[in-house]
């Protein structure tokens, strides 16, 4: 590195710094760094759990906060474990100052201002357009909400089979002011063929991706109801112009007998220039389409699509398997019911949690879209079926139920809310897809139906992280992190 090219990036880097309130004689990294938020999907009173973060990973309960909803408990097969069956039911906007939820037995969504000392101050709670929001997505001042459910008609006809099997859902779109406040977009609304799960939007902002639980069940008749993944091309405006792409990685009467995706969660990642679409599976139908029984369960699994211009999904690992299809559900050696996913901070390396065998397994994306398997059990809880105690569906009363999980903005710690447990258990990464235990925290949470998890930084933190990533993309992480360690020293916690 040329002195001048130095003196560059070290002017740069100061313009940054005192652009981002930063003090270069200021004191080390604050000790509360950061919140974590649970929603209670309580039926009478839904609220979000308040949890402070401090700089080893510890948490401590703030308080519950009320959104002027209520959950739901009628969208699932009554075990108390991923009520809503879905992921992002909490989400905060992007530079974190509010955060925005489901309230899935009132059809409303609701925003919260974050405060500096991470408590929360509610602003507006809409109807969501549907019936059942479950989960959201954002870009820039654009909210997605998708619902469980277009008419209520599951929930409506006693005669009728509650649960996902035969709901089809739709999406919505929301406009968010800069005070936090939630207006609904006339005429966004998009129908869907199945039920959704979650929600993601495409690094240029233009492409809305939708995973569905339900795809490739027999009692869903639209022509796009056996696609576990379809894309919709959306506008600035928050309207669309319909479905540009849709894939899935096992077709319905596939050969070998394998269960069918019921896609819960993913996440997306660019690497080289090339986007992908990192979805997981938890397994649950079977072959030809019935729902999900206890013992048909196979070993859940990711698969990896390209996202491409246009919107279309090419896959590019299919199916890979956390333990042997061909073993039964009881086998303690498989992953069961893969639902929920976030990527560290290297945009590679990507976790996965399994439901019921309460576990986190971990993964490394390649180059080409192709992943590897790191650890099949990089944590593991209380489960019945990993300690061979049951085989049956007393599970439920015998797992910790790992549920929503997320990774903090620095990369070092990982959330998992144990859905059967009323906690939240916390690790810290070490690198390569290791975990390593911290803590488990309660504050107060019920012991069942807890949807949702979120994690949030200071805003000192975040501007710390974003000046490192600066850096890191002037000089390239090995000479950042020296630049860092000597003329920033108390950011290192940040690298």
């Amino acid at each position: 590195m040329s002195i001048n090219l130095l003196r560059l990036g070290m002017k740069l880097a100061a313009v940054c710094v005192c652009g981002m309130v930063f003090c270069v004689g200021a004191a080390s990294v604050n000790a509360q760094v950061g919140g974590v938020y649970v929603q209670t999907n309580d039926t009478e009173r839904n609220e979000i759990a308040a949890f402070g973060r401090a700089s080893d990973g510890r948490l401590y309960f703030i308080g519950n906060y009320a959104t002027g909803g209520t959950g739901s408990t009628e969208f699932d097969g009554g075990e108390g474990l991923d009520p809503l069956i879905s992921a992002d039911s909490i989400i905060t906007t992007e530079d974190q100052r509010f955060l925005i939820t489901v309230n899935a037995g009132s059809d409303s969504i609701t925003s919260f201002q974050i405060l500096s000392n991470f408590r929360l101050r509610r602003i507006s709670t809409v109807s969501s357009g549907g019936v059942g929001p479950n989960s959201l997505a954002i870009r820039n001042n654009l909210v997605f909400v998708s619902n469980i459910d277009r008419d209520g008609f599951a929930l409506g006809d006693p005669e009728t089979p509650r649960g996902e099997p035969n709901d089809e859902g739709n999406i919505t779109a929301f406009r968010i002011n800069r005070y936090g406040v939630l207006r609904p977009i006339a005429g966004s609304t998009i129908e869907l063929d199945n039920r959704p799960a979650d929600l993601g939007i495409s690094a240029d902002g233009s492409k809305l991706i939708v995973t569905s639980i339900t795809a490739g069940s027999v009692v869903l008749p639209g022509e796009n109801s056996e696609n576990s993944v379809a894309v919709y091309d959306i506008n600035p405006d928050g309207s669309n112009n319909g479905l540009v792409g849709a894939a899935t990685s096992t077709e319905v009467g596939n050969e070998e007998g394998r269960n069918l995706p019921s896609a819960i969660d993913f996440d997306t990642t660019v690497i080289n220039g090339r986007e992908f679409v990192v979805v997981t599976e938890a397994r649950e139908f079977n072959s030809v389409g019935l729902p999900p029984t206890l013992p048909a369960l196979q070993s859940g699994s990711v698969s990896v699509y390209e996202l491409t211009q246009d919107g279309e999904l090419d896959i590019t690992a299919s199916d890979i398997a956390l333990g042997d299809p061909d073993l039964g559900a009881f086998d303690p050696s498989v992953e069961l019911t893969a639902c929920w996913i976030d990527f560290a901070r290297d945009g590679r390396t990507f976790f996965v949690s399994n439901a019921i065998s309460a576990s986190i397994s971990s993964f490394r994306l390649n180059d080409d879209g192709t992943t590897d398997l790191l650890e099949q059990e990089a944590a593991q809880g209380t489960s019945g079926f990993a300690n061979g105690d049951t085989t049956g569906p007393e599970v439920f009363g015998t797992t910790d139920g790992f549920i929503d999980l997320d990774v903090t903005d620095d990369g070092r710690f990982l959330y998992q809310l144990a859905g059967l447990d009323g906690s939240i258990y916390v690790y810290r990464v070490d690198g390569r897809g290791g975990l390593t235990f911290v803590q488990e925290a309660s504050g107060d949470l019920p012991e069942i139906d807890t949807q949702g998890l979120v994690t949030v930084s200071s805003q000192r933190a975040i501007q710390a992280i974003r000046f490192i990533d600066l850096l890191k993309s002037i000089f390239g992480r090995f000479k950042a992190f020296f630049i860092i360690k000597f003329y920033f020293p108390y950011f290192l916690g940040y690298f």
